[in-house]
């Protein structure tokens, strides 16, 4: 038998003075351990939501055990991993002579002693939870103490047993309860994935990806694809790996050891069709590209297999997984090039599989199943049966359908094996627009799971190269409790339940904040493209008129947001992912800008006409001059425009650095640079005009000043943004990288 050794962690610091903290201990644990009858809250706050719970009270606790009977490695793993999430709440870790508040002990299912606690509860494991299923019983004695065991057949079932055990634990007026319950619990899904693009700009530190993989493990993910085009260092083909933004091998088997203890396989996606651009631009690839200098590998070049084995080869060895992840999705450019008379002999579908094909037989002595984007379901669905059928499809829908089922039957129909893939729809834009987010992840993956697809992988992409992981938590982990739970998971559910999971936060704040930011992207156009667009130009002019009527109550959403959180900073020292609660306000701060800045915008078309009109009445001089000045002087819009982005670049310099290495960061700020210097120019272009004006009291017209001309008169009703949901993915025909 095998006892932690004991720990005794660093107390979460706290608002609350020691004595207070004892008093109210006092004062409340007659009530705790009463509260069987009315507890606290309803129900314990989870995520994913177990197959089955029954909760009943909850008990103080201040020092816990964990015993694992067995021995087993990867037991103690699990254990260590619920040690160290307890000492961080302050609970303390003691050793399992004397009397502690909760005894947690793991077992196998095979054991004696987990058949007897079985017995006990009339419990048993179905054929389903063998793999990754569990069960978790609990208790109290007299003296109020918990006694909690978690039972598994698999290494796995117990890690996701503990991982549920770490949210039943929960503060109540400050003090850490735990929720007595008996819960059977399995996924509905085999694989459970999360997909995060590397290849667009941001990369993250190995650190950082480091905690990712701890929080998604805690959600009950079991696989993590990063996304890589030109990225993945190659130890016999190093030249397209930018230097400071590429992962090295050293750190790929980092990673997969890392990611194995928490029981996530690590499945790289390494484009071998399409989106090669940043490897196409090369010289030394110039024979295999479609066309000069583009994005797709063209099939048939002497080449192109070779570059692909020797890929994939390292990456089987780095990897060791079950799959490779070939991408080929989005080829636009195939026929339009070298392949052009095949395609046009044969078609763009027969084509196209065919090389998949060709794909398949180089990389099969490698023994790996080949995932692939499912273009093809919307293409040229008559060509899938063309492809092995060994092969997995992964069809990908980013926006609301009321039916999924025309993207998954074809490959099922075809005998391929199908995950599926919705979206957070981050891309583009300022702030995940997560109304979409959780209406396609609960939509898609629902259809998914009644259509036999074994697996769900969510995606985010960094198309603008602006993309921070930070802002993504909230629409990723939803992927992955859908991929857990049955059918359709509720959204409200799980929004309501966030931010105390994922923030600690017990007061709400954080879970409004985001209701907050969903209403004023309801509201208004949160693209980076509305966040960039000069308001002056003709572009500007016409988003401004649409976005209008509805900029004052986006803003009033978005600054609620931005007080909420500020006050849960400020107010709440034990908060959790603190980088991503200040990602989440940089988010609000973008939405709120885009709408000030139109605003300034409008108000100096009307300012100048009227500071013109009156420029030859000497009477109203002191007027025009004050007119003049509210445009650009110290506090004029054109300094509050100026402001306005040199205090967003530095907010967002912070978060990048948070979770990024620094490579491809200036391609962001001298975006903002831009800005500021555009905005500073008018500015001092105006204060030109306005010196000129105290010297010979003449204007020039509000278009030799630069100004456009005054908006129209207020429309009577508001409209709502042309388009909010991202129904295409990171590239199109249209839109390049």
């Amino acid at each position: 038998m095998i006892f932690l050794s004991p720990y005794l962690g660093r107390r979460v610091p706290s608002h609350l003075t020691r004595a207070l903290s004892a008093l109210l201990l006092a004062l409340l644990t007659p009530i705790l351990l009463s509260s069987a009858q009315t507890p606290a809250t309803p129900a314990p706050m989870l995520s994913p939501q177990p197959k089955e719970l029954h909760a009943s009270e909850f008990l103080p606790v201040h020092s816990a055990t964990v015993v694992i009977p067995g021995g087993d490695d990867e037991d103690l793993f699990a254990a260590q991993n619920l040690d160290t999430s307890l000492a961080a709440r302050g609970i303390l870790i003691a050793p399992a002579a004397g009397p502690v508040d909760l005894t947690v002990t793991l077992l196998r299912q095979q054991t004696d002693a987990a058949k007897e606690r079985l017995a006990e509860g009339h419990l048993s494991f179905d054929p389903a939870m063998q793999a990754e299923g569990y069960i978790l019983l609990s208790r109290r004695d007299p003296q109020g103490h918990a006694f909690v065991t978690i039972i598994a057949q698999t290494p796995a079932g117990i890690f996701y047993g503990v991982q549920t055990l770490k949210q039943l634990v929960e503060p109540q007026a400050g003090i850490n309860t735990l929720w007595l319950a008996t819960i059977r619990d399995w996924p509905s899904m085999k694989y459970r994935g999360l997909h995060d693009d590397l290849s667009r700009g941001p990369f993250p530190t190995l650190g950082f990806q480091k905690h990712q993989l701890e929080v998604f493990a805690s959600r009950k993910v079991n696989l993590y694809s990063p996304y890589f085009e030109h990225t993945l260092q190659y130890a016999f083909d190093p030249l397209a790996a930018p230097p400071g933004s590429s992962l090295t091998r050293a750190e790929a088997q980092q990673l997969v050891i890392f990611a194995r203890r928490l029981h996530i396989t690590i499945v790289p996606e390494q484009e071998a069709f399409g989106h090669l651009h940043h490897v196409l631009q090369y010289e030394k690839y110039a024979d295999l590209a479609e066309t000069p200098h583009g994005h797709v590998l063209a099939p048939g070049q002497p080449g192109s297999l070779p570059l692909i084995k020797s890929w994939f080869t390292q990456i089987a060895t780095d990897f060791p997984s079950p799959f490779l992840h070939i991408g080929a999705d989005e080829t636009f450019e195939l026929g339009t090039g070298r392949t052009k008379p095949d395609v046009d002999n044969r078609g763009l579908g027969p084509v196209y599989a065919d090389f998949l094909t060709s794909i398949h037989t180089t990389l099969a002595p490698l023994h790996r199943r080949l995932l692939f984007w499912g273009d093809m379901a919307t293409t040229d669905p008559d060509a899938i049966p063309r492809l092995p059928k060994d092969m997995i499809a992964i069809p990908w829908i980013y926006g609301h359908k009321d039916s999924y089922d025309n993207d998954i039957l074809p490959f099922k129909n075809a005998g391929l094996e199908t995950w599926v893939a919705p979206g957070d729809a981050n891309w583009k834009q300022v702030y995940p627009l997560e109304a979409v987010a959780l209406d396609n992840i609960a939509g898609f993956v629902a259809a998914g799971q009644r259509l036999g697809s074994t697996g769900e992988l969510t995606v985010d992409w960094n198309d603008d190269g602006e993309g921070l992981f930070n802002q993504d938590w909230f629409g990723m982990l939803f992927g992955a409790a859908a991929g857990w739970q049955p059918g359709r998971s509720d959204a409200a559910a799980y929004q309501a339940t966030f931010g105390h999971l994922f923030y600690g936060d017990t007061t709400g704040r954080i879970d409004e904040a985001q209701s907050e930011i969903i209403a004023a992207e309801a509201l208004t156009d949160v693209s980076d493209e509305a966040f960039w667009l000069d308001p002056w130009s003709p572009a500007g002019l016409a988003k401004a008129d649409k976005l209008r009527p509805n900029i004052p109550s986006a803003r009033l959403h978005a600054e609620r947001a931005i007080e909420l959180i500020e006050t849960a900073l400020a107010t709440d020292p034990t908060l959790r992912e603190k980088d991503a609660l200040l990602a989440m306000e940089l988010g609000a701060r973008r939405i709120d800008f885009i709408g000030l800045k139109f605003q300034l915008s409008d108000e100096m078309r009307l300012i100048y006409p009227k500071a013109y009109a009156m420029k030859d009445d000497r009477t109203k001089d002191s007027a025009t001059n004050d007119l003049l000045y509210s445009i650009s002087s110290m506090n004029g819009r054109c300094q509050d425009l100026r402001d306005g982005y040199s205090m967003l670049k530095n907010l967002y310099r912070d978060s990048w650095l948070a979770e990024n290495r620094p490579y491809w960061l200036d391609n962001v700020l001298v975006r903002y640079d831009l800005q500021i210097q555009k905005w500073q120019q008018r500015g001092d272009a105006i204060d030109t005009i306005v010196n000129t004006w105290h010297t010979t009291k003449t204007l020039p017209t509000a278009a030799q000043a630069g100004i456009p001309s005054p908006p129209p008169a207020p429309h009577p009703k508001p409209e709502p943004p042309q388009s909010l949901a991202p129904s295409a993915r990171h590239e199109s025909p249209s839109a390049a990288p």
